[in-house]
């Protein structure tokens, strides 16, 4: 028994203890549960003092912000309103202006059309009294021719005369008069000018022509190419004469290969067109090939090296004669005199001869010489046109001058050296002496060979003028006459219909020895590359 006691007070003592040991957790447990409530609520209540005064901060600041962005805007405000008030007062100030500007013109309007209504009623009143004395006399005439129809009718009564013969015998008695005392006073000009004027004249003229003694060159229609041995011209006219057909088409010319010994004769009234022929042959006798086809292509780059040379011709002439400022065009005209004659007299040196003659003569009379130099070398620039004018040469060579901005007096000076048009400067008169002079000198001038390329200058015209033509060659010394027309502007019946109205357009136009043959060449070709 006594063991059963004492283990029901030890579990006794331990249950105790176990409960004091419960007791002290759970006083434990709620102390701690206590001090973190209150430390959360100490903890939320510093929390939400610091979150107030962060929201204070950030009230403050953003309440500063506020009002500085707000007198910034007032600021730009004020700046706007300060600028736009400027710009409207400007634009009040432009409007003003305009309107002042309005009613000025209208004031100016007004008074002009004021001016013009009285000017109107003026008129109207001038018109009405014009009227008025037409009227008068009008009424005045009638009686007056009735009055000299009576007295006309007494006249004839009392002297036996019809009003015819009166008239006739007075006139005739007027007429013997008038020419009695026209003739003396022309002789009494004629004398005192005599004596005041022929000595200086002859004294200006001889000096001219002293200072200024040139030779002329004498075109001829014939050139001569030379050649080293007889065997090239059997070359030169290939098999069945191809080559000299081909090179006879493609220059315009004709070419005579006969007994001459190292020689073949060109012949041609166009000297470009004779000195075209002259350089291709001698190209393609140095080159030694000689087809058809190397005949066009040498023709075609010959033709562009003469226009070159041309070109620096005109070039060397205007530099030589110290003219300055002219247009290119002008320029490649006066190169083009080279290849030209005028009345068997080579055209430049015609044209640097009456230049030079000018020069000389405007210095003797006091004028402006570079002027006259410049006129007289242009006074012929319309015998070598491009196009053919029915206008002399003369106004047409003024025409080219105005066209190319020359100076008025310098085409007065050109149109006029031939009395058509009138001469309205000094220069006019120095131009057409010194033209004179210098085609009067013995041997400078052959009037044959200027009339003989006339005609054929007319005769390849004539063809030209037929629609369809291409090309025109007047050969064999004018009687013969090759036309080369288009193969899609014409079929061969057209063709054969085409001759026969250029021969007869020749027949009735013109003037001619012997007869003229007229052949029309219709050709196609067709050309394609193999690249």
């Amino acid at each position: 028994m006594p063991s059963v006691k004492g283990k029901s007070i030890n579990s006794i003592y331990t249950y105790k203890k176990l409960m004091n040991i419960i007791v002290a957790i759970i006083a434990i447990v709620a102390a701690l549960v206590l001090g973190g409530v209150c430390g959360f609520l100490i903890f939320r209540y510093v929390i939400k003092g610091k979150y107030n005064e962060m929201i204070d901060a950030a009230t403050k600041e953003a309440n500063v912000i506020k009002e500085k962005k707000l007198l910034e805007v007032k600021e730009k405000f004020i700046n706007k309103k300060s600028e736009l008030e400027k710009e409207v007062q400007q634009r009040n100030q432009h409007i003003q202006q305009s309107e002042n500007k309005l009613k000025q013109r209208e004031i100016s309007l007004n008074q002009r059309q004021e001016e013009l209504g009285r000017r109107k009623n003026e008129l109207d009143n001038q018109q009405t009294r014009i009227d008025n004395e037409k009227k008068l006399l009008t009424l005045k005439q009638e009686e007056l021719e009735k009055m000299q129809l009576q007295e006309r009718a007494k006249l004839e009564e009392l002297s036996g005369l019809s009003a015819e013969e009166a008239k006739s015998r007075l006139v005739e008695s007027l007429k013997d008069e008038a020419k009695t005392d026209a003739a003396a006073y022309i002789n009494e000009i004629m004398d005192e000018a005599k004596l005041n004027a022929n000595a200086q004249a002859k004294k200006i003229v001889i000096q001219t022509i002293q200072r200024v003694a040139t030779e002329t060159a004498v075109e001829n229609s014939v050139s001569v190419f030379h050649i080293d041995n007889d065997d090239v011209k059997g070359r030169v006219i290939g098999r069945e004469g191809r080559n000299i057909r081909a090179l006879e088409a493609a220059c315009g010319v004709e070419i005579v290969v006969d007994d001459t010994p190292e020689a073949i004769v060109i012949s041609a009234f166009d000297p470009i067109r004779r000195e075209t022929c002259r350089l291709a042959l001698h190209q393609l006798v140095a080159d030694g090939r000689i087809h058809p086809a190397r005949i066009e292509e040498v023709v075609a780059k010959v033709k562009k090296q003469l226009e070159n040379e041309v070109i620096e011709t005109g070039k060397r002439t205007t530099i030589d004669l110290g003219i300055h400022g002219l247009h290119p065009e002008l320029i490649r005209i006066i190169g083009k005199m080279k290849y030209r004659s005028s009345y068997g007299q080579n055209l430049l040196q015609h044209a640097r001869e009456t230049a030079n003659l000018c020069a000389v003569m405007a210095a003797e009379l006091g004028l402006n010489p570079k002027k006259a130099k410049r006129a007289g070398l242009l006074h012929d620039i319309g015998k070598v046109p491009d196009e053919e004018s029915e206008l002399p040469h003369a106004l047409y060579g003024a025409k080219i001058a105005e066209k190319y901005k020359e100076k008025p007096d310098i085409c007065n000076a050109i149109g006029a050296h031939h009395d058509e048009m009138e001469m309205q400067t000094l220069l006019a008169p120095i131009v057409q002496i010194c033209d004179a002079i210098s085609g009067a000198r013995p041997g400078a001038r052959r009037e044959i060979v200027e009339a003989y390329i006339k005609r054929l200058n007319d005769l390849e015209a004539i063809a030209m003028s037929y629609p369809g033509v291409t090309k025109t060659y007047a050969i064999q010394a004018g009687r013969e006459l090759r036309v080369i027309v288009g193969a899609d502007k014409m079929d061969d019946a057209e063709t054969e219909a085409l001759s026969g109205q250029i021969a007869s357009k020749i027949q009735n136009e013109m003037t001619y020895p012997g007869q003229v043959k007229i052949t029309v060449i219709r050709e196609t070709r067709s050309v394609a590359y193999a690249k």
